[in-house]
């Protein structure tokens, strides 16, 4: 099976996504065309999209077994442009609508690999509803939620609560589909909306005279950086949009909603407080008494990294959703400023997160109350880990590689990929994981969720997986991730096909065809995980026992493996129908957690390659009773039946699955990622 994507459009996808950009770059060079031809991703991918999409729709359209009223989300639109206002006939939450420009964003990547008129036809009219709903507010002000629940409390005014209302959220969610589906479809009817919604944040907060507003959740940090991009590389579109465009106010917002955060008037308490004291506190507007200024606001807390100011913060805190994707927005930024106080953030935060806040899996936030991180080396088994933190620690991590060019960075990506995206989703497509813990009984999938926002974060992240493949800096190939593919590439003017070909993750060889149209002298870098270094994490948050080590050819002689920042670099004169091939080592090898984590004493799990294993009690009734002891042999299987096709291990008696294929055969099992050690 092959995905393609169009050349037009993968430039677009490319640039939006930064990934052959570093600090500095204004006009990054881009991939003329890729078709995944993976034998693991592109049969997923087509799933995805045949079925989790539609599904997706379908659902925020009231079709499932949770909703019998039939309410609509869409509909809350609807209810705008009818002229509604505070007749409390919201449906959902007040994040719904960004939810569905979530969804919308997605969709537009998706359109790149899988064109399709129809689904293309149904956004479109879902975006007339919502330019319709928009065209009854002078402003361009639409947050559904707040017109129709509590009109009197725009971006939190009057006693409304921001950290709820989502408004800024929705907002940003709203520009970045906009840029998305433009640069997908060449439309402009939603980013007309956009515009109009950017520009009226960007008149009404800012420095003295305007607002001191920033996102509660952030998101729209690095979505309305995308706009400015927009503008900023295509200024010909600006005659296209009816609404006047600066986009340097954009960028000016961005800076303003970074820069601002800890600058409040230094109430509620939250923490001393709590959390009934501290919202009432804001909805009474004691934050407007005269001793507190005319530019302030209250404080959204930890919990909204809100507390002290960015460039103060050491670790990384609160909402896990909140925290990665602000930090993705200030990698984003440095990517534009190249302001070493966003480069210094931005490396500080994901040293902490990656070091001491992750798990085994990928995954980040570990407590369910706030869904917040915890504190350094709080990693029990059976954490909370929401879909949606893993994914914008994904999101974060690419970016930090784009800042940096180091392969650490991809190493979290893909571990993100192969392990907590993919449980996020059950096999055929149609059900959905909120919470990932490691250790778990009863854990199961839903048809869908009161606050159903991992199914949109799914399908933007997994829109971008082709333009995370490669890097192209300057007369550097980046080799990122191990995908089969076909790209035809720009590298320092010479056109150049690159072909992998690939059973990654189940086997460890990767063959790498690199043909340009005449010898050229350029540089391919190619990516050797951490894991396969026996370096599972960074930090040595976890550890293996890894002996085997990567080898790595250039048609048929053997390359020196001086490994920097994570990838071997061969310098070489290139000719038609050079080989790279690059092996593996992909033998069961146990890990084990740093002695500081407390809750993982005593425990160890497995591995191959980039996927951690669960053992699930379908497998093992006893499931309780299973140890590993790690001087014992394990064998790796190839089960190209079960489960969609997998490889199993086999230790003694006890066999492990991989963790994301989890609950998928039976409701209500037993699974262990950590188990005793023997």
């Amino acid at each position: 099976m092959k995905i393609n994507i169009k050349k037009s459009c993968v430039v677009a996808a490319l640039a939006m996504c930064g990934v052959v950009a570093h600090a500095g770059d204004k006009m990054p060079q881009a991939v003329d065309g890729v078709k995944i031809t993976d034998s693991f991703w592109a049969p997923k991918l087509q799933v995805w999209n045949d079925v989790t999409i539609p599904d997706v729709l379908r659902k925020f359209e009231g079709q499932h077994t949770d909703n019998p009223a039939g309410n609509d989300a869409f509909a809350n639109f609807d209810k705008v442009a009818a002229g509604d206002r505070g007749t409390h006939n919201h449906f959902g939450a007040p994040w719904f609508d960004g939810l569905i420009f979530e969804s919308i964003r997605g969709i537009a990547d998706y359109l790149l690999m899988f064109p399709d008129p129809a689904l293309e036809a149904r956004i479109d009219a879902y975006i007339e509803r919502v330019a319709a709903a928009q065209a009854t507010e002078p402003t361009g002000y639409i947050s559904t939620y707040t017109l129709l629940q509590e009109p009197d409390h725009r971006w939190g005014d009057n006693g409304g609560f921001l950290r709820f209302q989502h408004d800024v959220y929705n907002a940003g969610a709203m520009v970045e589909a906009a840029v998305h589906y433009y640069r997908a479809t060449g439309k402009t009817a939603l980013l007309e909306c956009a515009v109009r919604y950017a520009n009226h944040m960007a008149q009404l907060m800012g420095p003295e005279p305007r607002r001191n507003i920033v996102p509660s959740h952030s998101g729209p940090e690095e979505a309305v950086v995308k706009l400015y991009q927009l503008f900023r590389d295509e200024p010909e579109l600006k005659q296209r949009i009816s609404q006047p465009v600066d986009e340097q106010q954009y960028l000016d917002l961005v800076t303003f909603w970074i820069e601002n955060r800890g600058h409040h008037c230094g109430y509620p308490h939250w923490l001393e407080w709590g959390n009934p004291e501290s919202e009432k506190w804001i909805k009474e507007a004691r934050y407007n008494a005269p001793e507190y200024g005319a530019h302030t606001r209250p404080t959204w807390g930890d919990y909204a990294q809100d507390s002290i100011p960015v460039f103060e913060q050491q670790t990384i805190e609160g909402h896990a959703v909140r925290a990665t994707l602000l930090a993705t927005g200030i990698a984003t930024m440095a990517l534009e400023n190249n302001d070493p106080r966003y480069i210094d953030a931005a490396t500080r935060l994901w040293d902490n997160m990656a070091g001491r806040r992750m798990f085994i899996t990928g995954g980040v936030g570990a407590i369910h109350e706030d869904e917040k991180f915890g504190p350094d080396y709080f990693l029990p088994p059976g954490a909370y880990l929401e879909t949606c933190a893993a994914v914008g620690a994904a999101f974060f991590s690419g970016r930090m590689h784009e800042l940096t060019h180091k392969g650490m960075y991809v190493d979290q990506l893909e571990q993100v990929l192969y392990n907590s995206l993919l449980t996020a989703i059950s096999l055929a497509g149609d059900n959905y994981t909120y919470q990932n813990p490691l250790n778990a009984v009863g854990h199961n999938r839903w048809e869908w969720h009161g606050c159903p926002c991992c199914p949109p974060m799914f399908l933007k992240i997994t829109s971008l997986l082709p333009s995370y493949i490669y890097n192209i800096d300057g007369k550097d190939l980046y080799v990122n991730l191990f995908i089969g593919n076909e790209a035809n590439l720009d590298i320092a003017g010479v056109p150049v096909r690159i072909e992998q070909q690939t059973a990654y993750p189940w086997k460890g060889t990767v063959n790498i065809s690199v043909d340009p149209e005449k010898a050229a002298c350029f540089e391919v870098k190619v990516r050797i995980p951490g894991w396969a270094q026996g370096k599972e994490n960074p930090y040595d948050l976890y550890t293996s026992d890894l002996k085997e080590r990567p080898a790595l050819t250039v048609n048929g002689k053997a390359v020196d493996m001086k490994i920097r920042d994570g990838y071997v670099t061969i310098d070489r004169k290139w000719r038609k129908g050079d080989k790279i091939a690059l092996t593996l080592p992909m033998q069961p090898r146990v890990i084990t957690p740093h002695p500081e984590i407390a809750d993982l004493t005593g425990t160890v799990c497995l591995a191959s390659g980039p996927v951690v294993y669960s053992f699930e009690s379908v497998d093992n009734p006893n499931l309780d009773a299973v140890s590993i002891d790690p001087s014992a042999g394990f064998s790796l299987n190839s089960n190209p039946d079960l489960l969609g096709g997998v490889n199993t291990i086999t230790c003694g008696d006890a066999i492990a699955i991989p963790y994301y294929s989890i609950a998928n055969r039976r409701r209500d099992t037993a699974h262990k990622v950590w188990l005793p050690r023997r």
